[in-house]
């Protein structure tokens, strides 16, 4: 299905497949460390995040992380999901518009300091951080966080050299 957004033809896909918006597929997604993240595209008004948790809640999806952008005239909610496709294809089948983008999760030490120093490698190597955010709770007294780079691979190439872990989607409980 093609739809335009902000003036740009975009093309939607039900299941995780390539678009023009995400580059990579489910299959490829699994083969590196990246996670799906959904972006639902939100009017500005009342009830829209309600209706969005409400459908999820209904249809047993299970939200891991979530992070909200906002403009005068409309919204980005984030998503990390349990499990992405299912919730893709139900959110298109309730009329929302939406996209798929590889992100990569990371390990972050929950301890002053721990977010600087992922943050001062990823700067040492050149690479600009569009947006991050955080999971929800913790694993084995780590935090993780959601980094958007434009090089996924290159983000978890750069940290591993620097002995700093990344979490898969198992990691974070989703199929």
């Amino acid at each position: 299905m093609k739809i335009k957004i902000f003036n740009r033809e975009i093309c939607v896909c039900a299941l995780l497949a390539t678009n023009s918006i995400c580059a990579k597929s489910s299959a490829e997604m699994e083969k590196t460390m990246t996670i799906p993240q959904i972006s639902v595209f939100l009017e500005n008004k009342a009830g829209q995040l309600a209706d969005i948790t409400r459908i999820l809640s209904e249809n047993q999806v299970n939200m891991r992380a979530l992070n909200i952008a906002e403009t005068a005239d409309y919204g980005v909610l984030r998503l990390i999901v349990d499990d992405a496709a299912k919730a893709s294809a139900i959110l298109l089948e309730q009329g929302f518009i939406l996209t798929m983008t590889p992100v990569v999760g990371v390990a972050v030490p929950d301890t002053p300091g721990g977010l600087s120093k992922v943050l001062g490698v990823i700067s040492d190597a050149g690479m600009d951080v569009e947006y991050m955010y955080s999971v929800f709770g913790q694993k084995d007294g780590q935090a993780c966080m959601i980094f958007r780079v434009s090089d996924t691979d290159g983000l978890a190439e750069v940290l591993d050299k620097a002995g700093i872990g990344t979490m898969t989607g198992e990691d974070l409980g989703l199929h």
